[in-house]
């Protein structure tokens, strides 16, 4: 067995591990801590197969900004875990293997089943990728060929954060949301909350301008400015806004808004909705990706701080 196929087989296993091990932990502190690893884990396994984008946005997304949100659920759960005791019935545990061991066979056999080789519209996409001025093709995917489901991608994420408001009650909506987080406060949070942020949002800007040539992007990067924003509320550095704050609704609608804006455009300059014209392709998505990136990255952070709460009045 080579060394490359003794390594792949490692991080399979242990990616099987930590998913039983999110399923069967008891408390949902020990299910995070799991499915956080899970989601590292995964990051390893779309490095192997060479697709960095998914590999950047499966640790930021699937384990970082997800992971501190169901840190924060068993948070506040803790409590309500100590006083239950009582556990699924055994037939309700053995459906429920049998149903997820079901879906698993069907995946294995859909998968199994592909033909081969594989239909793909790669050669086609790597093809007119020059029209786009832009030399990732993951990037240009999103951005030009479709950019329509991209476009709905962020109103949805908006939408999202609406949802999460909507859960304040009516005196919520003066407030701001207050962020809880289980970690103790011996010095270390506030250290990193005072060190990272600077080069955070270096690092986040060059993967939204980097994204044109090589793995990278606006969702990339928004996903490490809105952990550093994150970073330096938990360290109790800054508040939340009040989401009443006419600015913080502006920007929360920004991109998408600036994305319809250069689509609706495009019908008079491309004669179609979200066409780029070829001599300006490059300059109009990265147009639309500044915006965006900055709502990404606000919309995210609120996500994570949940609804707004009533002001506390002395």
């Amino acid at each position: 067995m080579s060394f490359e196929l003794f390594y792949e087989v490692l991080v399979g296993l242990l990616v099987l591990t930590a998913a039983a091990w999110s399923v069967a932990a008891r408390d949902s502190y020990s299910a995070t801590v799991g499915f956080v690893s899970y989601g590292l884990l995964m990051t390893i396994v779309w490095m192997q197969l060479h697709a960095v984008d998914v590999a950047l946005t499966e640790a930021a997304i699937g384990s970082g900004l997800t992971g501190l949100v169901l840190l924060g659920a068993a948070a506040r759960l803790r409590a309500t875990e100590a006083r239950v005791v009582t556990r699924p019935p055994a037939a309700l545990r053995v459906v429920a293997a049998l149903a997820c061991a079901g879906v698993a066979v069907a995946l294995a056999v859909t998968v199994l089943s592909l033909p081969r080789p594989t239909p793909s519209l790669a050669g086609a996409t790597v093809a007119a990728l020059p029209a786009t001025g832009l030399g990732n093709a993951v990037n240009g995917v999103l951005m030009a060929f479709r950019a329509f489901d991209t476009l709905l991608e962020k109103v949805v994420l908006v939408l999202s954060l609406v949802g999460v408001w909507s859960l304040a009650p009516d005196l919520g909506w003066t407030g701001r949301p207050r962020l809880r987080h289980p970690f103790a406060d011996d010095g270390v949070l506030g250290f990193l909350a005072r060190t990272l942020p600077p080069l955070g949002l270096l690092f986040g800007v060059h993967l939204m301008w980097n994204g044109a040539v090589e793995p990278g992007g606006a969702f990339q990067g928004a996903t490490v400015l809105a952990a550093m924003w994150l970073l330096v509320l938990m360290a109790g550095l800054g508040e939340v806004p009040q989401v009443r704050a006419r600015w913080l609704r502006v920007a929360a609608v920004a991109g998408p808004a600036t994305f319809l804006a250069v689509g609706l455009f495009g019908i008079a300059i491309a004669g179609a909705f979200l066409a780029y014209p070829e001599p300006h392709a490059k300059a109009l998505i990265l147009l639309v990706e500044v915006p965006m990136m900055l709502t990404i990255a606000l919309v995210l952070a609120l996500l994570v701080a949940g609804p707004p709460e009533p002001v506390e009045h002395p």
